[in-house]
């Protein structure tokens, strides 16, 4: 179960997570997300417990369109920077110059 607390300071709005986060709970925090509009969006991850791959995922996903993650435990944070390393090996072993030619 997740957990989602928000606050708002001017134009930056804060998420506090706590609890796990999994492919059922992130529907919701995407459509809170998604909700603020024009607004700096952090998302405070002190108190996640457990997550999945879905939502390591879609952490990544946040923190490229300029979504702030703070207080990311340790195992989050290396977490979410092997699958960015992994997604980028896959891309390079795909990229144009390694293409089969038919």
């Amino acid at each position: 179960m997740l957990r989602i607390d928000r606050t708002a300071n001017g134009t930056t709005v804060f998420f506090r997570l706590s609890g796990r986060i999994g492919f059922e709970e992130l529907a919701e925090l995407e459509a809170q997300i998604k909700s603020e509009t024009e607004k700096h969006i952090v998302l405070d991850l002190k108190d996640v417990v457990l997550l999945d791959l879905d939502a390591v995922k879609s952490l990544d996903r946040f923190e490229m369109q300029r979504v702030e993650l703070t207080n990311a435990p340790v195992y989050i944070r290396a977490w979410i920077e092997s699958e960015r390393e992994r997604l980028r090996m896959e891309r390079d072993e795909i990229g144009p110059s390694n293409k089969k030619s038919n």
